[in-house]
């Protein structure tokens, strides 16, 4: 009796110690907020190489499955089976390898070449397009000389900046910017650090795609001898609904955004738009964002279409409006479903709150976060009220006024 008594004194004690060592690492990181987002900056840009290594492992997983999946079963009925356990590795990591360069090199080779063209001519066309721009206002605002005198002052303020930043800035170095795209695309690497990381990320691929499986029993024996086998059930329980949140949502949203792209581009060559390759390019890319990704898309669009005709620029607004409303009602709930299962406010909030903390990146990751956190809380709450003995279901407190403390009753309003 007197060492249990001893013992359950050093488990409080011991709890009220994580607490509060917790409660002090929290205050520490509000205070010290950008001090502590900048280590990890630091030792995010260290450890880039195994960051893009693991994010291209991540999405080459389903072909390497696929393949490996494949050859197995096209040998499975020889006596030679496993045999074919090499063989089938060796031909899902070469297919996986083949498959991401050969998309990164495509699209290297048909974009880029036509993206500086495009570039090129908006900064050929631009002491033009802003004169043409600046008579359609001037015939628009002709009626209004107070407004016009208003609109125009502005109008002059952001094209002296625009010239300014265009001669300063993007003109000197558009022949570095070029020999070094023309570097990339035909094969002459420079030794930079980006290169290096996308090199190196390249082979840890490989060597996470071939032992995938052998991390995860290891993280699973892991799992199981430092912790209850309830904590440990309920852990990889919530690790596979990570994988299936995250991997539902951002192949999903990158194969959506691919379609978008090129219906974009489709759609754009028939109504005869200038500088189609670039704004789908634009569209296309920032459609992976949720929600703000088509107003982050259509603004620069808009305005490169705006300097060549004012009047297209309305049309594209509308193409524009009309193409989002497709994804989002139809194409986009098609592709992907419901796999997040959080409402239109707090995908709002998460996209907010990480892209705030972690820039573009943040932007595309926040929501399946915030989804596995959702869900997280959800799951706490209702095993609060079910140790209580109360209902976790949601639809009990929608008019619920209070609960009776005696029988437990729920009096609604």
């Amino acid at each position: 009796m007197k060492n249990e008594k001893y013992q359950r004194y050093i488990y409080w004690g011991v709890t009220a110690f994580i607490v509060l060592s917790l409660l002090i690492g929290l205050i520490f990181f509000i205070i010290k907020i950008e001090q502590v987002l900048e280590i990890f900056r630091v030792f995010f840009r260290i450890l880039a190489p195994i960051t893009y290594g693991a994010v291209m492992a991540y999405l080459m997983a389903p072909i390497y499955n696929r393949v490996k999946k494949l050859v197995k079963a096209v040998g499975s009925s020889s006596s030679s089976a496993k045999r074919l356990e090499p063989l089938a590795v060796f031909l899902a990591t070469l297919v996986s390898v083949s498959v991401l360069v050969a998309v990164v090199t495509g699209l290297i080779s048909m974009l880029l070449p036509q993206l500086w063209e495009s570039v090129r001519g908006i900064i050929e066309a631009l002491p033009t397009s802003i004169n043409n721009l600046q008579i359609w206002l001037e015939q628009i605002l002709a009626n209004n000389p107070d407004l016009e005198a208003g609109v125009m002052e502005y109008y002059d303020m952001g094209v002296s900046q625009l010239q300014g930043w265009l001669s300063r800035d993007v003109i000197p170095n558009m022949d570095k910017i070029y020999g070094f795209i023309s570097g990339l695309s035909s094969g002459i690497f420079s030794v930079i650090n980006a290169l290096k990381n996308i090199l190196i990320g390249l082979i840890v691929m490989v060597y996470l795609l071939n032992m995938k499986e052998k991390l995860l029993t290891q993280a699973k024996m892991i799992l199981y001898g430092a912790f209850p086998l309830k904590i440990a059930n309920k852990v990889l329980e919530e690790g596979r609904y990570v994988h299936q949140v995250f991997g539902g949502f951002i192949i999903g949203k990158l194969l959506d955004s691919l379609i978008i792209g090129v219906l974009c581009f489709v759609l754009l060559n028939f109504m005869k738009m200038p500088y189609v390759l670039l704004v789908s390019v634009i569209v296309g890319v920032t459609n992976v964002i949720p929600f703000f990704g088509p107003f982050i898309g259509a603004i620069p669009s808009a305005f490169l279409i705006l300097l060549a005709s004012p009047i297209k620029c309305f049309w594209f607004l509308g193409f524009i409006l009309l193409l989002q409303q497709f994804d989002g009602n139809i194409l986009g709930p098609k592709i992907l479903g419901d796999s997040t299962g959080l409402s239109s406010f707090w995908v709002l909030f998460s996209i907010l709150l990480f892209g705030g903390l972690f820039g573009f990146v943040g932007m595309i990751i926040g929501v399946p976060t915030f989804a596995v956190f959702y869900k997280l809380v959800r799951e706490f709450v209702s095993w609060l009220l079910e140790k209580k003995r109360l209902s976790a279901d949601i639809g009990r407190y929608e008019r619920l006024d209070y609960i009776d403390e005696e029988n437990r009753t729920y009096i609604e309003k």
